[in-house]
Order: C-alpha cells, then structure tokens, then sequence
C-alpha cells in the first residue's frame, strides 16, 4: 500500500515487527501495563477525592497528571494490542482515526511538561512561601492553573496537527505503532517547511520551557532548604522544609518523562534503529503512566497510609463474615452433640 492514490483515507500501521512465538507473550505484557496503569491511577484518583485530607492543591494537580496518563494511554495501547495479532498486511486504519490518535499522543505529551510545570510552582510556593500558601494556591487558582495547562498543550497540538494535515499525501504507510505527527509528517510530498519549522520550534519551546521551570524552581527550593539548615530546623524551618519528601517524586517523574520522551525524539533522526524506535515510542507511554502512580504512592506518606488503611479495613470486613460463620456453625454443632448427649 505505498504506492496508493492521493490523500487515501485508510492507511497502512507497520506496528511492531514480532515473531509469532513473541506475539502473545508481548500481547500479554501490554496488556498487563494497560491494565495496571488503569486501575493504579484510578485507585490514586479515586483515594484523592474521596479522602477530604488530601483535597490539597498538590494531589489535585497529581490526579490531572493521572487523568493525562489514563488518556494518553486509552487511545492507544487498546489498538496496539489488536495490532499485535495481526500480520502487517492486516494493521489498516482509517485516516480520521489516525488523526485522533496522534492529537491524543501530543496531548499527551504537551500536558506531561505544563502539568508538570504547575507541580513544580506549587512546591516552590509550598516551601519557599510557605506563609502565603493558603492565600495563593486557592481551589480558584488550582483550577485556573490546570486549565491553563490543558488549555496550552490544546492550543500547541492543535496548530501542529492544523499544519500538518493541510498537506497532500501520496504515501499511505505510517512506519511507526501508532500515528503521530512525524508519521503523519512524512505521508506528504508537497513542501513542508512551514509545518516543519512550528513542528521544530513546538518541541523546541516545550522542552525548553519545562526544563527552565524546573531548574529555576528546584534551585530557589534547594536554596531555600539551605537557608532553612542553616537555622537548626527552628519551627518556620521545619514547616518551610515539610513538603521536600514530595520534591524527589516530582523531580522523578519529571527526569523519567524527560528522558523516555528524548529517546524517541532522537532516534526518530536515525532510520537504521526503527526498531529500537519503535519500543521507545510505546515506552514512552507506559513507562511514565505506570510509575507515576507508584512513585507518588509510595513517596508520599498520606496517600501510602490512606492506601494501607483502605486495604486493611477491607480485608477486615471480609474476615468479619467468615468468623461469623464459623462461630455460627460451632455453635450450632455444640448444642446438636449436647441434645444427644
């Protein structure tokens, strides 16, 4: 199907190149992280607003972090796992759902940084403006801040994906798991500079602007801590320091999204290593969205205790009828063996 008519709607997924006795066992382990990056971010999403403790403005911007994950991950890895136990010749997918499956992974992307970013002035408002936390991270501010950070990655992708698909295509193999915009870059054979240059200066900004962020936030922190040491941890200290615990997970995910997203872009720029870059572009997904849970989880101890309890009074509650029973039937065996006696 390379060789196919003018901007044909129904193109071609090269996919993964498995041998069939590796076709189940990696249909298997995708499943697996998909399950698991489901029901672990919902388990965190669900814990965050059902508990009123952790209605604070750190956990809510985690549970947009979570929705993004559950997102990006939804409109994917379902058509990957079909892939995966077709032969290649049988990968077709239509053009519209090609689109939306690129948007969702730069959605995903771009959501991934601003979010990200909206983390890390939360924690230096935390700690270095510890006084004013309440009156500037108010539930209005929370709102308006993930709404500008959804609203910026929307508006990004949209003029990405706008300029691209203004383009004629006279290719029809998309050589890549999924579609994204470069795939959908490189169907075209009019000129595509204008659309290459925003595609540059997109990636470019975002990265950029993310890694600044960081940097700039998470020195004033580390200063800030310093300063705080410098005072034998007096009561202000100690209360301007409290949220540190929460800085290393934060600077996890960021450094693992950071790095599982750079992989995939430089390798795009070697065609020799299509297979390597075809593994990281699936990485780049799963890896992010199952140990974000599990690093917030267990980084953070409100959520480790709330989590522990939750399972111990379940486990409680099951036990509870069990033990019951059991009384139930002894007693009824005591009085039957007494009436014979």
């Amino acid at each position: 199907m390379e060789n196919s008519t003018v901007n044909s709607l129904t193109l071609q997924l090269e996919g993964l190149s498995v041998s069939s006795s590796s076709r189940y066992p990696v249909f298997l382990l995708l499943l697996c992280s998909f399950v698991f990056i489901l029901l672990a971010n919902a388990a965190i999403v669900g814990l965050i607003l059902t508990q009123r403790s952790l209605r604070q403005p750190m956990y809510l911007l985690f549970c947009s972090l979570a929705a993004n994950d559950v997102m990006g991950n939804a409109l994917l890895v379902p058509r990957l796992l079909a892939d995966v136990l077709l032969p290649p010749s049988q990968r077709l997918i239509h053009f519209y759902e090609c689109v939306v499956q690129a948007f969702a992974t730069h959605l995903f992307c771009a959501n991934s940084h601003t979010v990200l970013m909206v983390m890390a002035f939360d924690r230096y408002v935390a700690i270095c403006r510890p006084l004013r936390y309440a009156s500037i991270m108010t539930d209005r501010r929370v709102v308006q801040l993930t709404a500008g950070a959804w609203g910026a990655g929307l508006v990004l992708v949209g003029v990405l994906l706008g300029l691209t698909l203004r383009l004629n295509r006279c290719r029809t193999l998309i050589a890549n798991p999924y579609c994204d915009n470069a795939s959908l870059f490189k169907l075209s054979c009019d000129d595509a500079a204008v659309a290459n240059v925003y595609g540059l200066a997109y990636t470019g900004l975002l990265l950029s602007s993310s890694a600044a962020c960081i940097v700039l936030t998470y020195s004033k922190i580390a200063a800030a801590c310093v300063s705080s040491s410098s005072r034998r941890l007096s009561g202000w200290a100690r209360t301007t320091c409290r949220a540190r615990t929460t800085c290393s997970s934060h600077l996890c995910v960021y450094v693992l999204m950071l790095l599982s997203g750079l992989v995939f872009v430089v390798l795009h720029r070697f065609p020799q290593h299509a297979e390597l870059r075809k593994t990281a572009a699936i990485l780049f997904h799963t890896v992010p969205g199952s140990l974000n849970p599990v690093i917030y989880g267990l980084q953070s101890k409100e959520i480790h205790r709330l989590f522990s309890g939750t399972l111990k009074t379940k486990k409680s509650l099951t036990r509870k009828p069990q033990i019951s029973q059991t009384l139930l039937w002894l007693n009824w065996w005591f009085c039957s063996h007494t009436a014979l006696g």
